[in-house]
């Protein structure tokens, strides 16, 4: 929760343009907590510095743009762009050939998943643009996908637990736990309305 504390007396202290800076960090891969950024936004929005969905708004603007600029980073420079020193700490050849052969299993999928798997966003998403597996605009629409659940998760959780610091520090530690199971949930969902719409066909075809 220190690093939360931080976060809130930053950001409270100079607004919106912080928090974007600071999610546009988070996206460059550099060790700043995508989740606890989103939650302090969300709990100076609480304590009344800010309104709560300009505040989302303004999270799923920083959020995308930081995950764009990392993936037309790789796109633009291809796998050169591994030599680069800063680069080269995050995606190591290692990780680089690991992150491809889940490409090679999972396809597109990998991209959505990412956003749910903290210190693998980065990686897997300079992957996506060094090997041009994926368009730039299947990319963004992924990435908002994804994104449209995480976000509003965190915000929305920091801003109504902004009085009640025991209550959010619980909720943070249960949090990825959490968007898991709303994933997990969301995916049998889309299952099922599959399964049921392929069986109306069939039936149909009978």
């Amino acid at each position: 929760m220190d690093l939360l504390q931080q976060l809130v007396t930053i950001f409270a202290e100079n607004g919106y343009v912080a928090v974007f800076i600071a999610l546009m960090i988070c996206g460059a891969g550099l060790p700043l907590p995508e989740d606890v950024t989103l939650v302090a936004g969300g709990v100076i929005a609480g304590l009344g510095y800010a309104n709560v969905h300009a505040m989302f708004a303004l999270a799923m603007s920083g959020v995308l743009l930081g995950d764009c600029a990392i993936f037309l980073l790789g796109h633009h420079y291809g796998a050169r762009i591994l030599q680069w020193r800063f680069v080269a700490r995050v995606l190591t050849p290692e990780r680089y050939v690991k992150v491809q052969e889940k490409f090679d299993q999972y396809g597109n999928r990998m991209l959505f998943f990412a956003r749910f798997l903290p210190g693998m966003r980065t990686t897997v998403y300079l992957t996506a643009g060094t090997t041009h597996r994926v368009s730039f605009l299947r990319f963004l629409l992924i990435d908002t996908l994804a994104a449209l659940i995480s976000v509003p998760i965190w915000v929305y959780l920091g801003y109504f637990g902004a009085d009640n610091h025991e209550w959010l520090a619980k909720w943070i530690h249960r949090g990825q736990s959490s968007l898991w199971v709303l994933l997990g949930i969301l995916v049998f969902t889309a299952l099922m309305l599959w399964w049921r719409r392929r069986r109306r066909t069939r039936c149909g075809l009978d």
